[in-house]
C-alpha cells in the first residue's frame, strides 16, 4: 500500500460518517416553512391593525350582534355572543365578545367596572372549549393595540385549537 492513499477500511469509515452526518444534519436543520392560507393572510391582519384608528364607533362585531351580519354563532348568552372566525389561524377559531362594550374597546381600556364582563368571556371560554372536544388544550388571545396586532375596536377574545400551537406566539 502507497503511503497517503486511502484504504478500503478507511473509505468506507468515511462513508458511514458522512450518512451519519447527512442523518444528524437533516434532524437539526430546520426543515422548510410552508405557509397554510390562513397563515398567510398574518401581515394583511398586521396592515389591518396598523391602519385601523382606535375608536368607540360601532364596528362589525355591532352588526353580528344585532345580526345585521350573519356569523356561524356556536354560543349566545344575555351577556356575550361566540361565533366562528371567518379567516380561522387553527381548525378550530372563534371570537367572543361582549354584547355591549361599555367603553371596552380594548383591554387596555378596562376598569373595574369590567371585571364581571371579562370574567364571563373566559369563562365562556372555557365552555365553548369543552364544547368544541379541545380537552388536549386550547389558547386565549386578546389584542390590544396596533402594535398588539387588534384591527376590531370591540374587546374580543380569540378561542384558539384544535392543533398543537407553538412558542412564542407571536
Amino acid at each position: 500500500m502507497q503511503s497517503g492513499a486511502p484504504d478500503s477500511s478507511s473509505t468506507n469509515t468515511n462513508k458511514i460518517g458522512e450518512r451519519r452526518l447527512a442523518i444528524l444534519s437533516s434532524h437539526i436543520q430546520p426543515s422548510p416553512i410552508t405557509l397554510s392560507p390562513s397563515m398567510a393572510t398574518s401581515s394583511d391582519e398586521k396592515a389591518a391593525a396598523l391602519s385601523t384608528t382606535p375608536s368607540d364607533s360601532p364596528t362589525i362585531f355591532d352588526k353580528i350582534i344585532s345580526k345585521e351580519i350573519p356569523s356561524n354563532i356556536v354560543y349566545e348568552d344575555e351577556k356575550a355572543l361566540a361565533f366562528r372566525d371567518i379567516s380561522p389561524q387553527a381548525p378550530t377559531h372563534i371570537i367572543i365578545i361582549p354584547k355591549v362594550k361599555d367603553g371596552l374597546t380594548r383591554l387596555s381600556n378596562a376598569e373595574e367596572r369590567h371585571v364581571e364582563i371579562l370574567g364571563h368571556l373566559l369563562y365562556i371560554a372555557k365552555l365553548v372549549a369543552k364544547q368544541e372536544s379541545l380537552d388536549n388544550g386550547f389558547r386565549i388571545v386578546i389584542n390590544d393595540g396596533p402594535l398588539g396586532c387588534q384591527s376590531v375596536y370591540h374587546l374580543h377574545v380569540h378561542l384558539l385549537g384544535g392543533r398543537q400551537m407553538n412558542w412564542p406566539p407571536g
